[in-house]
């Protein structure tokens, strides 16, 4: 019972660990251990998230809990219609990018705020671990309400107010969807914007046939890319399976990193917001740091996973976060992430300065040119990390310690974590426009990650 449960949310193999009775008795436990009176339930395009939605739903009903369904749908609406239907929890079923033969259960609380080891998930799982009988309610009228699936519209309605008054240029846009379940919401905003969609692989589809999309993998990305020169479009957006993430090809499709993403994101918020605080990753952040206090706000470092973000940009009162993996939080969607408002954002910025996404972020990558994540598969990676940490010491770096190994030099610094989510190390490293220098450190900690490991 113990494997599905990570630390920020739940996902194991289908049918071995995440099945319908787990999801039934995962409910149960959710009555039991937080007391609920109103959750929402979303699921995506897997075969079977279907299932398991049900499975919950059951569950809550059968323990005395209202439900609000959503159907099938992206990650953030279940976090937008939490907040907004002033639930007690919002569950989306959903693996994201994992392999096809895998679920899971992604979950936040009131207001759509963080659910955490010490908030939900370690009293759920101790429940279902237990030997307890959670047997329903005995009494059908203390049965929860099943109420009417959630019309879309109020959410549609908060995506076009990211760019409510600004004058849109006729762009073309290859929207890659990797048949998950952000199409659908594609086809809702068209009508409404004067771009021009180009689909790829645009309707969900359970049966997965062009395998899961995750756009950061690189064997992903040759469609969307092709597509872009192919049609002679502005851009491309890509998603993944519950579009909680978007990835962005230029004119000449090329895959922007993620990193100068946040700094265009930031640099357009703070226009709306003067002086306002952005939150960063710590992987990579010089870029970021340099637009934001030219653009007049203050950036602040943020340690790496949605949980984190989301806490600390409610305690910072902060306008956006981003981190370098294409997760971009937003103060006015109840502090979480959205895939749907970071590109709106981008094409925004694109439409009043007259200027390709290319152009506005060759200048960045030649200031501040980037590694990018290179993951290693190390048997013991706090071992690596000192390993790593005595070979430079000697150097006098500035140390971080935000979130893993971070070493800052006069003209070049690097970060080294481990993944919350997978037995990785993870490597970033960035210069002061110096790509030689980039290559030969890359270079340089590699040989001393693969000696080590």
């Amino acid at each position: 019972m113990g494997a599905p449960f990570k630390a920020y949310d739940v996902r194991g193999r289908i049918p071995a660990e995440i099945n319908v009775p787990f999801a039934y008795r995962f409910s149960q436990a959710l009555r039991q251990s937080l007391n609920p009176d109103l959750v929402v339930v979303g699921h995506d395009m897997r075969q079977d998230s279907p299932a398991l939605a049900d499975a919950l739903i059951q569950g809550l009903l059968d323990s005395g809990v209202d439900v609000r369904p959503v159907g099938r749908c992206g990650t953030e609406e279940v976090y937008f219609h939490t907040a907004a239907t002033g639930a007690d929890a919002g569950l989306m079923v959903t693996a994201s990018h994992n392999p096809p033969d895998y679920n899971g259960i992604k979950m936040v609380l009131k207001g759509a705020s963080a659910a955490t080891p010490d908030n939900a998930f370690n009293p759920i799982e101790a429940i279902m671990r237990s030997d307890a009988v959670l047997d329903p309610v005995d009494d059908y009228a203390r049965r929860g309400r099943l109420h009417d699936i959630l019309d879309r519209n109020a959410y549609i309605e908060r995506l076009l107010e990211e760019v409510a008054g600004q004058d849109l240029k006729p762009l073309k846009i290859v929207c890659h969807a990797g048949n998950g379940c952000a199409g659908p919401i594609i086809d809702l905003l068209e009508k409404h914007l004067p771009f021009t969609f180009i689909k790829i692989d645009h309707d969900p589809d359970p049966r997965l046939p062009n395998g899961v999309p995750n756009p950061l993998l690189p064997e992903k990305r040759e469609k969307a890319s092709k597509a872009v020169i192919d049609h002679g479009a502005d851009l491309a957006i890509a998603w993944d399976g519950d579009f909680d993430r978007c990835f962005l090809y230029d004119h000449k499709g090329r895959f922007v990193e993620g990193y100068y993403l946040v700094g265009m994101i930031a640099q357009t918020l703070l226009g709306k917001n003067p002086g306002a605080t952005i939150l960063y990753d710590p992987r990579l952040t010089w870029n970021t740091i340099d637009v934001v206090e030219k653009a007049g706000g203050v950036a602040k470092p943020c340690r790496t996973g949605h949980a984190y973000f989301k806490k600390m940009m409610r305690e910072e009162n902060a306008v956006y976060g981003g981190e370098m993996s294409a997760h971009h939080y937003f103060r006015d969607f109840s502090y979480c992430d959205s895939g749907m408002l970071a590109w709106l954002d981008v094409v925004a910025d694109l439409s009043a300065s007259g200027t390709t996404l290319a152009e506005r972020l060759e200048e960045r990558i030649a200031a501040y040119p980037c590694s990018g994540e290179i993951n290693f598969t190390v048997k013991d990676a706090a071992e690596v990390q000192a390993r790593i940490s005595d070979h430079f010491m000697p150097k006098n770096p500035e140390l971080e310690t935000v979130d893993g190994l971070g070493m800052v030099f006069s003209d070049w610094r690097f970060n080294l974590r481990s993944s919350n989510t997978e037995p990785l190390l993870r490597l970033n490293v960035e210069t002061r426009g110096n790509t030689t220098l980039l290559k030969e450190k890359v270079s340089e900690i590699t040989g001393l990650i693969e000696s080590a490991g």
